[in-house]
């Protein structure tokens, strides 16, 4: 495993700067929309060594120094003891850069690979076993946000998994609370385009550690839905923009669950006409307004 050196970026352009205010200006919507970050959190930024959580550090860093809110950044990475990790990476980059981090040992490698067959995917596990660890730290950090670099395509891809394979119409909501209620995560890259990040970590010439435990495995469910999603918005551009925009403007119903639309007890509003005819008042389906408003990180209550 190699990491690419760290070099310093080169000269912005103004195609840059533009790109640079999109993903601040979809980041702080995302935020400001979901109520992510308010005044006094401790925000936990996850920190892999990905061009997605290397983008989401450098964006909230960017917002924090123009919200309208205080708020305070620690960066944590996990090092799993993956065979060739670059240990001093991560440490030299947040150390130049001036964040405070945090870097966790744990050997989760050895113990995905001695539970996991060989030539099963290991995201599952490995996933549940950092995510304990992650929160264990947030608790240690008296952190009161976690902020995961999952961004716009993760989301749409989550949706068709658990759709394919679990049989759920679920996703990866943009804010979420742990199980235990002790724990909040966010995802401040919601509304971005895998994309966008792509080309922004290209020009800012971040450090990426890839991540070969993972990530090389070919016979993801993951990667063949990014595969799937990819060929749809190649041959009918703006597909994948469109899906993301119908996971916020669900109506119930016209679903089929009936915990969370009352069809057993749903009748006809008809009234019988002169003639005996059953005379209907239409009743048309709201579906919620999209919101255009201006992009900034949301005051706390």
């Amino acid at each position: 495993m190699s990491a690419v050196a760290v070099r310093a970026p080169v000269r912005t352009s103004s195609t840059f700067r533009r790109l640079q205010a999109r993903l601040r200006g979809l980041a702080g919507k995302a935020i400001d929309d979901y109520a992510m970050i308010t005044e006094g959190d401790r925000v936990m930024v996850c920190l892999s060594g990905g061009k997605d959580s290397y983008t989401l550090l450098d964006v909230l860093l960017s917002l924090q120094r123009s919200a309208p809110v205080k708020f305070d950044l620690v960066a944590v990475n996990l090092d799993q003891k993956q065979p060739g990790f670059p240990a001093q990476v991560l440490p030299d980059y947040l150390a130049r850069i001036g964040v405070p981090f945090r870097i966790e040992m744990q050997d989760t490698h050895s113990i995905v690979t001695r539970v996991i067959p060989e030539g099963k995917t290991m995201c599952s596990l490995c996933s549940r076993l950092r995510r304990g660890i992650l929160y264990r730290v947030a608790g240690e950090l008296g952190a009161t946000k976690i902020a995961l670099g999952h961004h716009r395509d993760d989301i749409v891809a989550t949706f068709f998994l658990n759709l394919f394979h679990g049989g759920r119409l679920k996703g990866m909501p943009p804010k979420l609370v742990s199980d235990d209620g002790r724990h909040t995560v966010i995802r401040p890259l919601a509304y971005v385009k895998e994309a966008d990040l792509a080309r922004y970590a290209q020009v800012k010439r971040f450090p990426i550690i890839p991540c070969n435990l993972c990530g090389a495995q070919d016979n993801l469910q993951r990667q063949e839905v990014k595969r799937m999603l990819a060929d749809w918005d190649r041959r009918h551009p703006g597909r994948v923009q469109t899906i993301f925009s119908s996971l916020a403007r669900v109506v119930p119903s016209h679903l089929m669950d009936a915990s969370l639309f009352g069809f057993r007890n749903l009748v006809a509003a008809g009234v019988a006409d002169i003639d005996g005819d059953i005379a209907f008042d239409e009743q048309p389906c709201a579906t919620p307004e999209s919101d255009t408003g201006r992009i900034r990180v949301s005051r706390g209550e």
